[in-house]
């Protein structure tokens, strides 16, 4: 091993992060580091009223109140947590300035955690140009109104997106094929607005697209059957859906209920697109924050729910319940008929 000089030993100190600021982070670090704690925060940070007390989170394990109560003052002494006492109850809530991080942590680090496993290189693929130059003179053909110099653009543009999130790089092509025709299928959508008025399209977000908006997307699909446009998508999407949710998506046994390119990749986290926002009449977004475009004429609606990767048996059906409450509400108003 060569030793570091003088002057290379500089150079990592440039890029290393500060004593203090790893002694700030590290001392957070340890605070989180405690299973119980952590699953208050995410019960704390996807309640409905964003708060709870000392007697809800006791609900989440056998030990008893003054251990919980333990627990939470760990975590207000590090920051994490603030507390407002009304009455004879004190409500827990996430301090604000820590929310996005604990966001992040929660709905990207997490999972990336649990199921931690080394991205495949993506071997095979050197010589893809000329199935994707194939792909978009298939997609120009199908799609007459839109020209094919933009057909080549969105091809090349999905099947970066799709490589960047990771995966099994054998599905990349067919994945872009299905991706880049969803694209074009909502661009074409999104110009005839104007002209007409079709049938109503549903757009689910969350950060990872492997959880929530997934099982959203297909309980919508499940009810509505043709008669409501639903797509899905991830800020951030991951390499593939959570095993627990791809399970649930396969027992619904509804072949109108997921997104189908072939028996192997029914199921993907696809990239958020513009077009996607601006086709769509109701976007709803779980947990991605404010990542979203905003568009005039479009219905927003932001569902606090929990994330399933993350959570027990029990937690992902009671969140399974609680979206297929959500998604029936939301189509008895699209589609009164259907309530």
């Amino acid at each position: 091993m060569t030793a570091l000089t003088p002057s290379s030993t500089r150079g990592l100190e440039s890029h290393a992060i500060g004593m203090d600021a790893a002694t700030a982070v590290a001392a957070t670090l340890k605070a989180l580091a405690d299973p119980l704690r952590l699953r208050m925060l995410s019960a704390i940070a996807t309640s409905p009223a964003a708060e709870v007390t000392v007697g809800e989170l006791a609900t989440l394990t056998e030990v008893s109140q003054p251990t919980v109560s333990h627990h939470l003052r760990v975590l207000r002494e590090s920051g994490l947590l603030a507390a407002d006492r009304r009455g004879t109850s004190v409500w827990y809530h996430i301090e604000p300035s820590c929310r996005g991080a604990l966001n992040t942590l929660l709905d990207r680090f997490a999972p990336a955690a649990i199921g931690a496993v080394a991205a495949p290189h993506l071997t095979g693929l050197t010589n893809v140009e000329p199935a994707l130059d194939h792909l978009a003179a298939s997609l120009a053909e199908r799609f007459p109104a839109t020209p094919p110099s933009e057909c080549v653009r969105v091809v090349r543009e999905s099947y970066t997106a799709l490589a960047r999130r990771g995966g099994e790089p054998t599905h990349l092509v067919p994945l872009t094929e299905h991706f880049a025709r969803q694209r074009i299928m909502d661009a074409e959508r999104a110009r005839a607005l104007e002209a007409e008025r079709p049938r109503p399209q549903v757009l689910f977000v969350c950060v990872a697209n492997a959880g929530r908006s997934q099982l959203a997307a297909a309980l919508m699909r499940h009810y509505a059957g043709d008669r409501v446009v639903v797509r899905s998508a991830g800020s951030a999407p991951a390499s593939d859906v959570h095993a627990n949710i791809r399970l649930l998506l396969e027992e619904m046994g509804d072949a109108a209920a997921a997104d189908e390119v072939d028996d192997m990749t029914r199921f993907y986290p696809k990239p958020l697109t513009d077009d996607a926002v601006r086709a769509a009449d109701v976007v709803v977004t779980m947990g991605c924050g404010d990542v979203c475009p905003v568009l005039p004429g479009t219905r927003y609606e932001d569902w606090l729910v929990g994330d399933p990767a993350l959570a027990s048996p029990a937690g992902v059906a009671a969140i399974r319940d609680e979206l297929d409450e959500r998604v029936r509400t939301l189509l008895a108003e699209l589609l009164p008929e259907a309530a």
